[in-house]
């Protein structure tokens, strides 16, 4: 295994450098190049590697989602809250019934698997949101602040929230018995719960942090914390539902509105670090999931599937933004910042398939096509329409 997670890392990081060589996102490269070698390709990785895949590329995301959480200024959070609410469920609600709908009419999908896909696919990407955003809010500009706090606020929150709603059909699918009012009952409550965990160990790690001088330290405190809120949820899933990933943002947040002020950029920085290793991980192994033949039997219904639920995603942050005082550039420079997909499709799109999902296999490939059509198309766009709009 450990000669698989040199290659990984090695080739990984080369393929990236490659693509953005191009003008094209590196993970776009690391994807590929997980095709390349991976079980349906060369068969270069070790089995044993592939078997912690989905842990590994938990750990990708829940480093991404703390950034954000570290990331989010207070006081533009105040003036944004309504409007980073609605954009956190509405967008992602119409694109996920739209693509559970489009499933079962175009692929025969039953609801559940239907369901399952749409809110896997839903998913905005933090990996390319979150940076271009903290990049935008750099600048100091009190406009690009209040945008970008809204749209990095937003887009996380709507990872939950499309997370939440998957593991419910995942739930509904293989059981029998879940009723399925008590369980969208439980989706204010999950994520009531992930907040209250956030909050509590936010209380704790603040403490520890006042004896600690080490910034690396801090890091792996921090990160070591938000695996062991992500483990709670995992140990308590048969009993109760609990949304960690809301807890990893609240932890983020809370812990930043508490660090000395030249102790956040460090910290950041660490986390930037940690993401360049992870992100290698997240989307070279999810490369290596796909099975390029599944892939090219369902590639025009996937992408036609893919563009309705991005038509739907799109009214939805126009209707989220009704009534607020944003400019129509405005709007559609946040529609635009809604496009990619990347992050969340790596870490839980071979969920499925690993779970013994019928058409498991179609899902992660869509799910994946997403990322290859959707986080290119994204990326350039926010960067070009950041400056025109």
């Amino acid at each position: 295994m450990l000669l698989s997670i040199g290659i990984v890392l090695i080739l990984g990081i080369g393929a990236g450098y490659l693509f953005e060589k191009m003008k094209l996102p590196d993970l776009l490269g690391m994807i590929i190049l997980g095709i390349i070698i991976g079980p349906y390709g060369l068969k270069i990785l070790d089995k044993q590697l592939l078997d912690i895949s989905n842990e590994l590329r938990k750990i990708a995301l829940i480093i991404i989602l703390l950034r954000a959480g570290l990331g989010i200024n207070i006081a533009q959070l105040r003036k944004v809250g309504i409007p980073a609410l609605k954009l956190s469920c509405i967008p992602g609600l119409l694109e996920g019934f739209a693509i559970m709908i489009a499933s079962i009419f175009i692929l025969d999908f039953n609801y559940m698997q239907g369901g399952t896909m749409g809110f896997i696919i839903a998913a905005v990407s933090p990996a390319i949101v979150v940076p271009a955003m903290l990049s935008l809010m750099a600048n100091k500009d009190s406009r690009n602040n209040e945008i970008g706090t809204l749209v990095l606020t937003g887009a996380s929150l709507d990872d939950v929230f499309a997370i939440t709603i998957c593991n419910i059909f995942i739930s509904l699918y293989f059981s029998k018995n879940v009723n399925i009012a008590r369980e969208l009952v439980n989706i204010p409550i999950s994520i009531f719960l992930g907040l209250t965990l956030g909050i509590v160990f936010a209380k704790i790690v603040g403490k520890i942090f006042l004896v600690l001088e080490d910034i690396s330290i801090k890091t792996v405190l921090l990160l070591a914390t938000s695996l062991i809120m992500v483990g709670i949820e995992a140990g308590l899933k048969n009993y109760i539902n609990i949304a960690s990933l809301i807890g990893v943002m609240a932890l983020g947040f809370f812990i930043a509105k508490n660090l000395k002020t030249k102790e956040l950029p460090d910290i950041n920085e660490k986390f930037n670090n940690l993401w360049k290793i992870f992100k290698v991980f997240l989307f070279v192994l999810i490369g290596a999931e796909i099975n390029i033949l599944v892939l090219r039997e369902v590639g025009p219904l996937a992408i036609l599937i893919i563009l309705i639920g991005l038509v739907f995603r799109s009214i939805g942050v126009l209707i989220s933004l009704v009534g607020t005082n944003y400019k129509l550039r405005e709007k559609l420079f946040m529609v635009v910042a809604y496009i990619p997909k990347a992050t969340v499709q790596a870490a839980m799109a071979g969920l499925p398939l690993s779970m013994g999902m019928e058409n498991g296999d179609v899902i992660l490939s869509i799910a994946v096509l997403s990322i290859i059509i959707t986080a290119p198309i994204g990326a350039i766009a926010i960067e070009k329409f950041s400056q025109k709009l």
